[in-house]
């Protein structure tokens, strides 16, 4: 049987032969990287111009266009960011230097560039320039970093409660609005003349602000985020702490900036009327010495000074944390700035 078997099943065996060659495994790996990598087909057909396609060409070289204009972008400093500040500010000083010497008021009441450096200079000497922005920058500080501690679970729990939001949020918007220097008066006769009062004033000029731009941010988040956190099952405090503050970021960063901005002017509100006692020397402490002397260099060195911290804190606190905000939703592309 074995041997009828095996002449029997000769023949039809014979013509199978052909059909697979003994070649046919060394044609499939020209074929493997097509179909393995689509990247790799596309890699070779851009280097050996083979027929592969014209698109997938095109498609490759777009694509390390692409990546290279990236990598160059990342790596390029934008030097329009630095220099035009710097032309404007030049300009500015020009300006200034320009109506001085046109001697429309008198070099007393309007100094000129180089009398403010100069000032700048002895006040560096005497050491009471880095006290008293050291002192300012100090509370400011301080006292900014206590009232996002205390208003952001306030503004929280106004946005989540809409009976404390009735019941509160016109007296916010009301004190936000109330200039922080009417609350002087009243910090001075409470608690003397100490930091307290500088810190007082701190607080119930930022206080507001950052609930309100809370608030703001809270009512901007789409109502599904809410939808989904109590399918999963999520507390009223995980709720707030988990989804609603994480999605109200940009209404509480505008909150925030609006915050240091309104505490940064009471401050020197509060350094400029509350003088003496404890109260240490700061910017707003040397712009009321320039006016009790009658010296504009110092107030004019007082006011630049202030307006030097206002924007360094603009540029090397909030706006590196804007940044980053709009780059991880994917808006920084759009952004102007």
């Amino acid at each position: 049987m074995p041997s009828k078997f095996l002449s029997d099943s000769a023949p039809d065996a014979a013509p199978a032969l052909p059909v697979e060659p003994a070649e046919a495994p060394l044609a499939e790996p020209a074929e493997t990287p097509a179909s393995e990598s689509g990247e790799s087909t596309k890699i070779h057909a851009a280097l050996t111009r083979s027929s592969t396609g014209s698109a997938d060409l095109r498609e490759l070289e777009s694509g390390l266009d692409s990546l290279q204009s990236d990598a160059v972008r990342k790596a390029r400093i934008d030097w329009s960011r630095i220099l035009l500040p710097i032309a404007a500010l030049v300009v500015l000083v020009i300006i200034w230097q320009f109506y001085v010497s046109l001697g429309l008021k008198r070099r007393d009441q309007v100094p000129g560039p180089m009398d403010v450096l100069e000032q700048f200079g002895a006040l560096w000497a005497e050491g009471s320039l880095l006290e008293a922005v050291w002192t300012s920058l100090q509370r400011g500080l301080l006292g900014f970093l206590i009232s996002v501690v205390i208003a952001t679970p306030i503004g929280l729990l106004l946005a989540q409660v809409a009976p404390l939001r009735r019941a509160f949020g016109p007296l916010i918007s009301g004190l936000q609005v109330l200039p922080s220097v009417a609350w002087v008066p009243a910090a001075i006769i409470w608690f003397g003349l100490t930091d307290a009062t500088v810190y007082f004033v701190v607080f119930m000029g930022a206080i507001p602000s950052i609930i309100n731009g809370l608030i703001s941010g809270v009512d901007q988040i789409p109502p599904q985020y809410r939808s989904v956190g109590t399918v999963l099952g999520a507390s009223r405090l995980q709720m707030a702490v988990q989804i609603i503050l994480p999605a109200a970021l940009p209404g509480y960063l505008s909150g925030l900036k609006q915050g240091w901005a309104f505490s940064w002017r009471s401050l020197m509100a509060a350094e400029i009327i509350a003088v003496g006692g404890t109260i240490g020397f700061g910017l707003g402490s040397m712009l009321n010495q320039g006016r009790d002397l009658a010296d504009m260099t110092i107030v004019m060195s007082a006011i630049l000074l202030i307006l030097a911290v206002g924007i360094l804190i603009e540029l090397l606190v909030f706006g590196p944390i804007e940044k980053r905000l709009l780059r991880r939703r994917g808006l920084l592309a759009g952004s102007t700035r």
